[in-house]
């Protein structure tokens, strides 16, 4: 019996890989709506909503300039408060207990790893690959290798999390009880309805991830992501449908802000996942009671020990983590602790080096998306104001672009500043603000002043990631040991951004904080503890009432 069903499914497997590469003969995406190298002015595209299993759009349409030429490129149907009645029916639909639970709908687990494994598979193909990376660098520019690496981590995730992989983030324990008939099982259980909303600067890693990890312990989510990027995620939805996913199991808005908030105050999810901005996240976490998990800002700092090695190849990495994706991720190296033996090494006229290197013709510098550049650059003349400061490079805008006004444009950017002058009251927040673009802080500390770093990272409010570069273990402990950041790689090769599917991303420090990517991961952020304790008996021999206690 069990030989014939898997004989059945394997057939099933093989029809829809060999239906699949039949269509590739004709060169088109079977899940495609879209094509990312005609996306334009002159051809724009169309992402819709997605309810109750149905595709809608709305009865207004938001239009989306592209961060590089200022084209009207995008047209996003976006529902506004009047038409938020079938999301918050949507949701009121599925019950706290989830779509599925250990005691509920358990083929479930299962359908959700036969669609990852398909999932994973399309993202496997070179076409498909090369359709999302083109894709984002369209919305959210970037380098190819910058898009491509987000596409490789979110097939990788999903290669995790096939076959029986999702039946097991919800195994269950047992205790023994007091006596004979009696133990306690401890389950992860649903939230039933829920919320994630996801930033710009990764379009399909952060909603994928987060999205798959409320599915598969049961939940129903209502998924919201910026609508400059929102094309990504509506095109991996159709993928997704088509690899097996129930149309009905995650609904897709795109809406403003405020549309959002009252749909998540009328809907009233369980739970709601939020990646973006500090302030926004505490407006959420009064306004939904606390019933969220965050992952903020993150204002990221790295500290190069006494050991000075490897200096070319610490420069590239501080390069990458300040500048890649034009610094628009929420792990990028905010602030550099450089010990004085690497102030008198080469280091930084080698990172001025590579932060040269840096174009727009390649994407390896670009269109800021949140931050325009006059602020920008007003914030480094208040930096610069502060005594003892100096450019160091960059502080200029990028010149030739056709980069509309509404969005920023930098050249890699560092400013040194004393460390003293750091920890004074009057200069602390300015220094510690962080600038979601290629922008970064550099300053220096001597041998007895590590107290004085370890003080800078205690008076910061955000958590998120970090990196010591030493080899010498003691000072790795030192550092490591006095500070909290929730993602902190240490050693030589230590960065402040990578978030590759294989290890936790996310902040510490903050009983909302959310991970990303890992079973540990999913199983905190998308489920909850359920004890349930079985007491059968029999009931002893001669029992008798007893007196009342």
């Amino acid at each position: 019996m069990y030989r014939v069903a898997a004989y059945r499914q394997l057939k099933i497997r093989v029809s829809w890989i060999s239906s699949f590469n039949s269509t590739r003969s004709n060169h088109t995406l079977p899940f495609a709506t879209v094509k990312a190298e005609e996306i334009s002015g002159s051809q724009p595209a169309e992402v819709h909503n997605l309810v109750q299993g149905k595709w809608t759009g709305s009865s207004s349409w938001n239009t989306i300039l592209d961060p590089l030429n200022g084209q009207p490129f995008i047209k996003v149907a976006e529902v506004d408060e009047s038409e938020l009645q079938p999301f918050v029916e949507s949701l009121s639909k599925c019950p706290k207990h989830g779509l599925h639970n250990p005691f509920k709908a358990p083929e479930r687990y299962l359908m959700l790893g036969d669609v990852s494994t398909k999932a994973a598979h399309m993202l496997g193909l070179p076409e498909v690959s090369d359709f999302f990376a083109k894709l984002i660098q369209r919305v959210s520019p970037k380098s190819y290798q910058q898009a491509h690496g987000e596409v490789f981590v979110t097939q990788k995730f999903l290669e995790n999390f096939c076959g029986d992989q999702v039946r097991f983030l919800a195994r269950s324990f047992a205790v023994p009880g007091n006596h004979l008939g009696q133990q306690s099982h401890g389950f992860r259980w649903p939230y039933g309805p829920v919320a994630v909303i996801a930033p710009f600067n990764f379009p399909l890693e952060i909603p994928v991830l987060q999205m798959m990890g409320a599915l598969y312990m049961g939940n129903k989510p209502v998924l919201k992501v910026d609508s400059k990027v929102c094309v990504v995620m509506e095109q991996f939805l159709r993928l997704l449908h088509d690899c097996g996913l129930p149309a009905d199991n995650v609904d897709f808005i795109n809406s403003d802000g405020k549309t959002m908030n009252k749909l998540l105050i009328e809907g009233k999810p369980r739970m709601t996942l939020f990646t973006g901005s500090s302030r926004v996240a505490e407006k959420l976490a009064d306004d939904l009671s606390g019933r969220v998990k965050l992952e903020d800002a993150g204002f990221d700092w790295k500290i190069l020990g006494p050991d000075v090695h490897e200096v070319d190849y610490v420069a590239w990495v501080c390069d990458q983590d300040a500048y890649a994706c034009s610094g628009q991720k929420c792990s990028a190296q905010s602030i550099l602790f450089m010990h004085e033996n690497w102030g008198r090494s080469s280091l930084l006229d080698k990172m001025t080096e590579l932060a040269a290197r840096r174009k727009l013709d390649d994407l390896t510098i670009g269109p800021v998306l949140t931050v325009t550049t006059e602020a920008m650059l007003d914030h480094a003349k208040k930096l610069l104001q502060i005594p003892g400061s100096r450019l160091l490079f960059g502080g200029e805008a990028l010149q030739n672009h056709s980069i509309p006004a509404i969005y920023g444009a930098i050249k890699p950017t560092a400013i040194f500043i004393p460390l003293e002058e750091i920890l004074k009251k009057q200069h602390y927040h300015l220094v510690t603000k962080e600038i979601f673009g290629p922008f970064q802080v550099v300053t220096e500390y001597k041998d007895n002043q590590l107290p004085l770093v370890l003080n800078a990272l205690e008076k910061m409010h955000a958590h998120l990631t970090a990196a010591v570069v030493s080899n010498d273990i003691l000072f790795l402990q030192e550092v490591i040991g006095n500070s909290v950041n929730g993602t902190t790689y240490a050693g030589l090769r230590a960065r402040t951004t990578g978030a590759p599917q294989n290890h936790w991303f996310g902040p510490a420090g903050d009983p909302r904080g959310a991970g990303i990517g890992t079973p540990e991961a999913i199983k905190l952020v998308w489920s909850c503890h359920r004890e349930v304790i079985y007491d059968v008996g029999p009931v002893p021999l001669g029992w008798k009432t007893p007196a009342s206690t």
